[in-house]
């Protein structure tokens, strides 16, 4: 009933705004979802997330104002998967000019929701989980960016790691069960690095939906059943949503973990790696544009990063008796002392 009168309320606010701007010309209506973060997080330029607020400013820039030549209705799936279709089939009922979602479950809903409405995703392994049929030419209505198309993010994250914390053997992995599984149902690629490394990768449990506070205490409380030397936080955004949550168990487990991004670090976790999530907002607003200007998905390349940043945090380091080494020191992006 809740998201129901949530949407009521944004049919509400576009019709009005439709009657504002539809005197100055074309007025396209874009649907924005997000399976986790509430959508006042990411409502606009002000938001707390990078990618969110560097998604507006472009926009802006590109000459896109909202309630006069463009229309943003956002959803949120509050975290509740079990919902994720119904939220993909109410959206596209809806009928927007374009559908931004993010992360593999939610794009893979409105893939299957609709075959007209052109999408744009923020997503993980695109070409193997089916979202495209290849990076360079997508096919279909699904294109966007790819947070790690290689699969070899989690690779350097752990390199990185295993720099900072060297007596680190069993290290967790904090994911969504369903990602999990289509993970080792690909046989773990990269894993025999890991273990050359000599790292047993991943013990404790994965994440269960519905993913809340609670959730997350269950995987942490795993992970010290486990005897968890560590830590690996994924790019879900699930993760992204409960990031103060996140860095408060591993503070309190006192265990020694790297993060997708530098909100985490800011927040007082210990160290993070992860592309600039401000160049991805902006390419996605880059596409969006690209497609409301008559180009179609299927012929807009996946977007694959290039810049990546390491963020370290040394009163973290400190207060877990960690020694930073002057090696990882020199080649960190941003240190927070």
């Amino acid at each position: 009933m809740r998201r129901r009168n949530f949407i009521v309320g944004l049919m509400i606010v576009a019709a009005m705004g439709i009657a504002h701007a539809q005197q100055s010309g074309t007025v396209y209506r874009i649907a924005l979802v997000d399976p986790a973060i509430p959508t006042a997080e990411f409502s606009d330029a002000t938001s707390d997330f990078p990618a969110a607020r560097a998604f507006y400013n472009e926009l802006h820039r590109l000459g896109y104002v909202e309630g006069k030549n463009i229309l943003i209705e956002r959803y949120s799936g509050e975290g509740r998967a079990a919902h994720y279709p119904e939220l993909a089939r109410d959206v596209v009922r809806r009928n927007p000019d374009l559908i931004i979602a993010y992360a593999n479950d939610l794009v893979l809903d409105f893939k299957a929701a609709t075959t007209t409405i052109p999408i744009v995703g923020v997503f993980a392994f695109p070409v193997e989980t089916g979202i495209v049929s290849s990076l360079a030419r997508p096919g279909g209505n699904v294109t966007g960016a790819s947070i790690d198309a290689a699969g070899s993010l989690w690779l350097k994250r752990l390199q990185l790691f295993q720099e900072m914390v060297p007596q680190a053997k069993r290290l967790g992995y904090l994911d969504l069960r369903a990602n999990r599984e289509a993970w080792e149902a690909q046989g773990r690629p990269g894993n025999e690095v890991a273990r050359k490394m000599g790292v047993v990768f991943p013990v404790g449990p994965p994440l269960d939906f519905p993913i809340d506070q609670e959730a997350y205490r269950r995987v942490f409380v795993g992970l010290t059943q486990d005897h968890a030397d560590g830590c690996m936080v994924g790019d879900e955004e699930e993760n992204y949503a409960n990031h103060k949550v996140i860095v408060e168990l591993a503070q309190k487990t006192r265990l020694p973990a790297i993060y997708p991004a530098r909100s985490f670090v800011e927040d007082g976790g210990l160290m993070s790696y992860g592309m600039d999530l401000s160049a991805l907002g902006q390419r996605v607003a880059d596409i969006v544009d690209q497609i409301l200007k008559g180009q179609k998905p299927s012929d807009i390349p996946v977007f694959q990063p290039t810049k990546f940043e390491l963020a370290i945090n040394l009163k973290t380091a400190k207060a877990l008796g960690l020694t930073v080494p002057h090696e990882l020191l020199a080649t960190a992006d941003e240190v927070i002392e």
